[in-house]
């Protein structure tokens, strides 16, 4: 009978860089002598609130996944259910910050900031659609039969490439968003230093 572990380890290597996306947004400094415009600043924090809460969920989502991929004689049942929660709460998490930046706004006197601000929330809606895709495929796994179990997780763990494609294009459309005053802005965010520094210790850890 074809055991999950070995595709429990290849969905966890391939969602492991989800959470790192956050951090294009919240990992900055500012050195500059004079700070950024005021109302850039109130813009950042629209975005930066809704980080930390987000940037939480989608780590822990991570981690329950990087979880199962060392158990060896796991139930099916108990993978399922941990796979779908795990895409549900990435799925938010993406969508809220998605959410965050679309209310915001562009970001006050920047050049071409409309763009750099929709083309992030794109990102981020595309990626949280893709993770809703893939709690609907857990979802409709049988698993009564650990065979066809394992056989449909690994078509989903497939699945993970273009979701690592996508998380790459989110990042970059952040650090476009974040270039210039707008890091100036978001750095000056208590909130998006939180984020930072969380993701950080989790990292080294």
């Amino acid at each position: 009978m074809e055991g999950t572990n070995p595709v429990n380890k290849k969905l966890a290597a391939a969602l492991s860089g989800g959470a790192v996306l956050v951090v294009a947004l919240s990992g900055c400094s500012s050195k500059k002598d004079s700070g950024p415009d005021p109302k850039l600043v109130a813009w950042a924090k629209t975005v930066c609130d809704a980080v930390p809460a987000q940037d939480k969920k989608i780590r822990a989502a991570n981690a329950s996944i990087a979880k199962i991929a060392t158990d060896s004689n796991l139930p099916p049942k108990t993978a399922k259910d941990t796979y779908s929660q795990a895409f549900q709460d990435m799925a938010d998490g993406y969508k809220a910050i998605a959410a965050a930046i679309g209310t915001a706004g562009a970001p006050p006197g920047v050049s071409d900031g409309a763009k750099r601000q929709q083309d992030a929330a794109k990102n981020l809606n595309g990626l949280s659609a893709s993770y809703a895709d893939l709690k609907k495929k857990v979802d409709g796994l049988d698993t009564k039969d650990q065979g066809k179990f394992a056989k449909g997780l690994h078509e989903v763990a497939d699945q993970t490439k273009e979701i690592g494609r996508q998380s790459n294009s989110g990042t970059e459309a952040l650090k476009r968003l974040e270039q210039g005053d707008v890091k100036a802005a978001i750095a000056k965010q208590p909130s998006c230093q939180v984020a930072a520094s969380a993701s950080a210790s989790a990292t080294a850890g």
